[in-house]
């Protein structure tokens, strides 16, 4: 057994040791978290110091120098002693800021460095999925304009129907991850500051501190907040920002998980009829036992990721529902958890789908076979207007399609042959008439309707304006490293 110290040796979560970005992972990390605290102090004491409190440029001066100098052990300690973690980390800011150490933390409540943080976190984290998101979007796009063209089978209820292509139902995909990079950029640019605002949400301390000068108190918030980066804070508060914030961040969250489990189940199934498969690496090991496989692999750990992604968001709706009053402490341990885990996500399966829409592969002779498996029957009304126009009767002509009809389809299912309904209308004396127009009748992308004019329509109206904002993060390939 190895030592507590060693990191094999205690459960470690596979979101950061397995699966996460190394950006995502340091926006949750304990050294940003409780640097942000120490920013966040300085930020209070610049401002306190503007606006007239008894705050010296060396006490200024000795926080700025200290800001990434975290003793994480002795905070620990403290921790461990104080039982709280805030008045920890604010003893050890002091103990390597002694001139500053009387003013750190003055007038604040704990949220004011715990919720403030949060938010900071979770703006960053918006900001980091946002161009992950448009470079999923834009591989796609790409992929769905290649494809724009290529007839394949549609499926409702999972069984054949009209004819659509490859590169319009990636656009339905598309639509869906759109939508999600609205509701992202909604939920950034909605999210506000908590800001200083006391104990209990009615700024008393700081009123104290600037003798009733209501005036000093709000101008204080507002340069905190700018400071922070954001341009405005939540003008009422308890002693936290309303958890409903969290639910909205999370709800878009789980909506996304929910498009990515759609899009990498299509693609399974895709996979599973060799019609599309997601990249698949020269060494690649598909199964211990059955070395021919293919897996679709990294679209099934989309999936598995997105129904956790998904579910998360019942913890923020059970904490904003029983937060009692002000505030109540039962929601600090849940959200520890809960915001941390859903971003890691996020970012996961995220990186991931773009690892698979830099990579799909498409087999257009296996789409086709399918096709003249279906099309067939598909193209007896075709036939019916066909005969009509030669003269035919059309009551006529639809009882001999149906027995032609009927005895093809016994030989695909009673048989396991080929469909061969076009051999017998080929062979029957009645449709003489047209049996020169059978290739014409059966071309595949005349029964696609509009579907690679939507896909043009939509590519250039709507996704390629989306991502301009994102031009210059579109990036290279991504590269798994599980």
């Amino acid at each position: 057994m190895g030592t507590p110290e060693d990191a094999l040796s205690r459960y470690r979560s596979p979101l950061v040791s397995r699966y996460a970005g190394a950006e995502m992972a340091f926006i949750f990390s304990e050294r940003n978290k409780f640097g942000t605290w120490r920013r966040l102090w300085l930020f209070l004491a610049q401002a306190e110091k503007s606006l007239g409190l008894p705050i010296t440029d060396e006490q200024i001066q000795e926080m700025e120098a200290n800001l990434d100098n975290i003793d994480f052990k002795m905070a620990a300690e403290e921790e461990k002693r104080l039982r709280h973690d805030v008045m920890a980390h604010v003893h050890t800011f002091a103990h390597c800021c002694p001139k500053a150490a009387a003013i750190i933390h003055l007038g604040a409540t704990s949220c004011y460095v715990g919720d403030n943080t949060d938010l900071i976190v979770l703006r960053d984290g918006l900001n980091l999925l946002l161009p992950q998101l448009a470079r999923v979007i834009s591989r796609l796009a790409d992929f769905a304009e290649k494809y724009a063209d290529l007839p394949t089978l549609g499926f409702t209820h999972y069984q054949p129907a009209q004819l659509t292509t490859v590169g319009k139902r990636c656009c339905l995909w598309i639509q869906d991850l759109c939508m999600d990079l609205q509701n992202l950029e909604r939920a950034r640019d909605n999210l506000r500051f908590r800001g200083v605002k006391g104990t209990t949400g009615t700024q008393a301390s700081f009123l104290q501190l600037f003798e009733g000068d209501h005036s000093k108190v709000e101008e204080l918030d507002r340069l905190v907040t700018e400071k922070a980066g954001f341009k405005r804070s939540y003008m009422v508060t308890g002693q936290t920002y309303s958890r409903k914030v969290d639910i909205d961040i999370l709800s878009v969250l789980a909506s996304l998980g929910a498009s990515v489990h759609k899009i990498c189940t299509d693609i399974r199934l895709l996979a599973n009829l060799k019609e599309i498969e997601e990249p698949f690496e020269k060494d690649q090991i598909g199964s211990s036992a059955m070395p021919y496989k293919r897996n679709p692999m990294r679209s099934e750990r989309c999936c598995s990721l997105a129904r956790h992604l998904m579910t998360l968001i019942m913890d923020p709706l059970q904490t904003a529902s029983v937060q009692w009053f002000e505030r109540t402490l039962d929601d600090s341990a849940n959200r520890r958890v809960c915001l941390a885990e859903a971003f890691l996500t996020a970012d996961i399966i995220l990186s991931t789908l773009q690892n698979i829409s830099e990579g799909l592969v498409v087999y257009p002779k296996v789409i086709d076979r399918r096709i003249r498996q279906e099309l067939p029957f598909m193209a007896t009304e075709n036939i019916i207007m066909a005969m009509v126009k030669a003269g035919g009767n059309r009551q006529d002509c639809h009882e001999k399609i149906r027995v032609l009809s009927q005895k093809a389809a016994a030989v695909v299912k009673q048989e396991g042959g080929d469909n061969d309904f076009i051999a017998r209308v080929r062979a029957d004396p009645y449709f003489s008439p047209i049996h020169k127009q059978l290739d014409s009748l059966l071309d595949p992308s005349s029964f696609t309707g509009r579907a690679p004019q939507q896909v043009a329509k939509f590519l250039k109206e709507e996704v390629r304006p989306a991502l301009i904002p994102y031009k210059s993060k579109m990036g290279g390939k991504i590269e798994l490293t599980l």
